[in-house]
């Protein structure tokens, strides 16, 4: 993978410290090892079921990052998004696209039969959030784990997820009311370097109509390439990468092609537009003189941040026997 800015020995102890600060911000309850005693085997049975399916197809690995990732905006990271059922969190408009359910599902059904009742399914999707990044070249980090899982899955409350006409104020203050920093926007967007997006998010970009213009902030060069891939009045199901030539790889490619005006999202591509966000996208690239940040490091710390998102611990929420139904 691609690493900016540091040597070896420095990028080892970054991921040190990573492993060893992940017990430093937790909070609510969870830990890293939570499990080594009541179900020794959990981490390494998800990390086994995510690979057998990732080999199967790789499509699965930016389909559970995406999936955690819109778990812990909404209710916490409660495993909430798993519910199966008319107007759950599932069936929300910008969850449609969630692929990886299966995955979840698989590893809960092997867990049950080595560990019964003890792990939860909002912990089997932040480990499989982890190790998806892992199979796509990224670094691991320490995973805290401790979570129950919630009680309650609604649509309605998936309208406040970041959305991909958001400026970047917006998406500031939507992070920022997760307890997350503009650093950690950046970042975790940066997950966008794998998978793709349909054609129906980012389309109006692309062509002069009576309620839209080409945007201007894509690169003239890039715009016939994304106009052939989603024609106008097209298959808005369509799928496109959201890292131009780089979607099965996690590196540092999707801020280069912001840098260059070929990010696909609006909202994304104004994280290089925007001042108050551009200044950590250089510094990812490790440009314009300012120490470059690792990436995959930096991602590693802000997911542990995510993924302690109003999590409930203790005897709050349950340990469901499986994860598409409360029990």
């Amino acid at each position: 993978m691609e690493i900016v800015g540091f040597n070896k020995t420095a990028i080892l102890f970054r991921v040190l410290l990573v492993a060893i600060g992940a017990t430093l911000v937790l909070g609510q309850g969870t830990k890293v090892g939570f499990y080594a005693t009541s179900c020794p085997t959990a981490e390494s049975i998800v990390k086994a079921t995510v690979k057998s399916h990732f080999q199967s197809d790789p499509k699965v690995a930016p389909g559970l990052l995406r999936m955690h990732f819109h778990d812990c905006f909404v209710q916490g990271c409660d495993g909430s998004i798993l519910i199966d059922g008319s107007g759950t969190e599932k069936t929300a408009v910008f969850n449609q696209g969630l692929r990886g359910y299966e995955v979840v599902d698989d590893a809960k059904k092997q867990l049950e039969a080595a560990c019964p009742g003890v792990v939860s399914c909002a912990d089997i999707l932040a480990l499989a959030a982890r190790d998806s990044v892992v199979l796509t070249s990224g670094l691991t980090w320490a995973v805290p784990t401790g979570r129950r899982d919630g009680r309650v899955s609604s649509a309605a409350d998936a309208a406040n997820l970041p959305g991909f006409t958001d400026s970047v104020d917006v998406q500031k203050q939507k992070f920022s009311d997760k307890g997350l920093s503009a650093q950690d926007l950046v970042t975790l967007v940066g997950g966008h370097t794998i998978g793709t997006t349909a054609c129906q998010f980012f389309s109006y970009r692309l062509y002069n109509t009576s309620s839209a213009t080409i945007d201007p902030s894509i690169d003239p060069s890039f715009l016939p390439t994304l106009q052939s891939l989603c024609p106008q009045g097209g298959d808005g199901t369509k799928r496109v990468s959201l890292d131009d030539g780089s979607e099965t790889k996690f590196d540092t490619s999707f801020f280069s092609n912001l840098q260059k005006g070929h990010g696909i999202l609006e909202s994304d591509q104004k994280l290089w537009t925007d001042s108050s966000t551009k200044t950590f996208v250089q510094r990812f690239l490790g440009i314009r003189g300012l120490l470059g940040l690792t990436f995959s490091v930096e991602f590693g710390k802000s997911m542990v941040k995510m993924s302690n998102i109003g999590v409930k611990t203790g005897s709050d929420g349950e340990i469901r026997k499986v994860c598409s139904a409360f029990n």
